[in-house]
């Protein structure tokens, strides 16, 4: 594989668990480790290293000398609209490691309600799909977007469920994230 200019080269600096990408097996890359990232979105981190590409987390992100991104933040008088609108936002940071798009431009989020319960906090339940039904990093996307949109305030729990019907088709795609990757 060439790198690009854009590649930033890395090393870890302690050992860090992440995720072997398309397969989703999750597998430790100890202290030492070189290797470029090939993408960088919504906080987490696609990385080449020998051969193979791996997610790193963002909350793993110091282990490659970068930022780790903070939570969202509300207003203490936030309405039901700027929760939600804080959820979309999370669910807008949720990528596929090898698709430079987020899930809900790529359309693979079906369906994301909020449910206000005790004491004014939030339930969500999000219905989502896969671009390909055998994907080995379902499981790691749908905890990425639940474990997202449970950082937003009031939100004590959310409920991700991966449906396959209707199957997601590329027209699913918002007009940008069609232009984004070459699809027009």
């Amino acid at each position: 594989m060439a790198y690009s200019r854009s590649s930033e080269p890395i090393q870890f600096s302690r050992d860090c668990d992440v995720v072997m990408v398309p397969q989703g097996d999750r597998v430790n890359l100890p202290a030492g480790t070189a290797g470029y990232i090939t993408q960088a979105l919504g906080g987490s981190f696609t990385v080449f290293v020998d051969g193979n590409l791996f997610r790193v987390a963002g909350l793993d992100a110091d282990a490659i000398g970068k930022d780790i991104v903070p939570p969202p933040q509300l207003p203490d008088n936030a309405t039901d609209a700027d929760v939600e609108a804080a959820v979309w936002n999370q669910l807008r940071t949720c990528f596929d490691p090898e698709i430079p798009v987020n899930v809900v431009d790529l359309g693979l989020v079906y369906q994301c309600e909020l449910e206000q319960v005790e004491s004014g906090q939030r339930r969500v339940s999000v219905r989502m799909t896969l671009t390909a039904p055998g994907c080995g990093m379902g499981e790691v996307l749908v905890e990425d977007v639940r474990a997202k949109v449970e950082l937003v305030p009031t939100v004590i729990e959310a409920d991700v469920e991966l449906v396959f019907d209707p199957p997601w088709n590329q027209s699913m795609m918002t007009e940008g994230a069609r232009l984004q990757v070459g699809m027009f």
